[in-house]
């Protein structure tokens, strides 16, 4: 025999019925249907004022909300994320603080709420994440001590050529110092993107890149011509360790945001790609907040450097208690009438080599330790 099903609403209508044929008191409706004398009476109440439409049950909610975001303050936490559809609601909600302090914002999750109510929140997709590796960045004690270099991924624009984002960016401030869609990841193609950088914004400590060209070899040191320039500027060329991406971190998060806002999808050729990135770098250095800097835009907090970038580089000295040796342009000094190979950057430079023991010289490039050579064997050893 199956169940009868039975609602709270169908038990009002069979109480109400019971009660309209006057054979039975208050009392023992009450009794009856298990609920109290003053439930039964407010339901009567009902009944005569509304009908059957009385009996059903009435919504919880308060009639007013005296803390409710008032309406104007929810258009412009709206409008402004209808503008900056990639910002979340802290950044919105920051911005808006910035932009306008005499105004009284709500708090960061009040704000989620009302963008998840008008359905412009999106739950994002579960990441995995390698725990940081944040020895690198302990001396970023002001701008300019590191910057970072990277090209991110290339893709295709729209007419099909391939485009190779090169960004760069101080780890201090995370102030996006330039961003640049070239065809190719070279050497030529890259040297005149950091020389627009330096002549902007001055010279820093160190740049911070990965092992890939054209910022990295396989030679001796590691050398790139990029990196041999940079020495010779009195930059100091660091090279995070190969697979660890995480010790550039602020570097490789930038650049998800990079891709959210610029290449998805990609624009229609290179020119309108550029464009692309144009905006995104003044929108992310002078307007978008940042956590790390307390919800201010980088653009408040980078500093240029004090260090001016040389029009013309000076000739490299060493101290009078070193051997200086010149390479050739096949990458090789002459060491006892032998040719003994260094690496092919180095071509026309002038290296120098300092005795540690019997065996041993050190061999550097400016204050760059390349590694040593051994003596007995003729041969360099990293």
């Amino acid at each position: 025999m199956p169940w009868k099903e039975v609602c709270a609403l169908g038990l009002k209508n069979e109480m109400i019925n019971d009660w309209l044929t006057k054979e039975y008191s208050i009392t023992d409706l009450s009794n009856s249907y298990g609920v109290s004398r003053k439930t039964l009476y407010k339901w009567i109440e009902r009944f005569r004022l509304y009908g059957l439409d009385g009996l059903e049950e009435l919504p919880r909610e308060p009639l007013s909300h005296p803390n409710a975001t008032p309406v104007e303050i929810v258009e412009e936490i709206l409008a402004l994320k209808r503008q900056k559809m990639k910002w979340g609601p802290r950044k919105i909600i920051a911005k808006l603080r910035n932009d306008y302090p005499d105004i009284s914002w709500p708090a960061d999750s009040t704000g989620n709420k009302i963008l998840k109510r008008h359905g412009l929140v999106y739950p994002r997709k579960r990441r995995s994440h390698t725990p940081p590796y944040t020895t690198p960045f302990l001396e970023c004690t002001q701008s300019n001590i590191v910057w970072s270099a990277d090209y991110k991924g290339q893709f295709r624009t729209g007419d099909k050529r391939r485009c190779y984002p090169l960004t760069i960016s101080d780890n201090y401030s995370r102030y996006l110092l330039g961003c640049w869609g070239l065809t190719r990841p070279t050497y030529e193609q890259t040297r005149p993107c950091f020389e627009l950088a330096f002549i902007k914004n001055g010279l820093p400590d160190a740049i911070r890149t990965d092992n890939g060209q054209p910022f990295a070899s396989r030679g001796l040191g590691g050398l790139s011509r990029l990196a041999v320039w940079f020495i010779k500027l009195g930059i100091k060329p660091e090279r995070i360790d190969p697979g660890c991406p995480e010790q550039n971190g602020r570097h490789e998060r930038m650049h998800r945001t990079l891709k959210d806002c610029t290449a998805s999808p990609p624009k229609s050729n290179l020119e309108k790609q550029q464009e692309a990135f144009n905006f995104f770098m003044k929108e992310y250095d002078e307007e978008r907040p940042h956590e790390a800097l307390g919800q201010n835009p980088p653009a408040s907090v980078y500093r240029p450097s004090p260090r001016p970038y040389p029009m013309r580089l000076q000739k490299v000295e060493y101290d009078s208690n070193v051997v200086v040796r010149y390479v050739t342009n096949r990458g090789c000094i002459k060491w006892q009438g032998e040719l003994i190979f260094l690496a092919e950057p180095l071509c026309g430079e002038y290296v120098a080599l300092k005795q540690v023991d019997n065996r041993r010289w050190e061999i550097r490039f400016c204050s760059y330790l390349l590694g040593f050579l051994d003596e007995s064997i003729r041969k360099i050893i990293k």
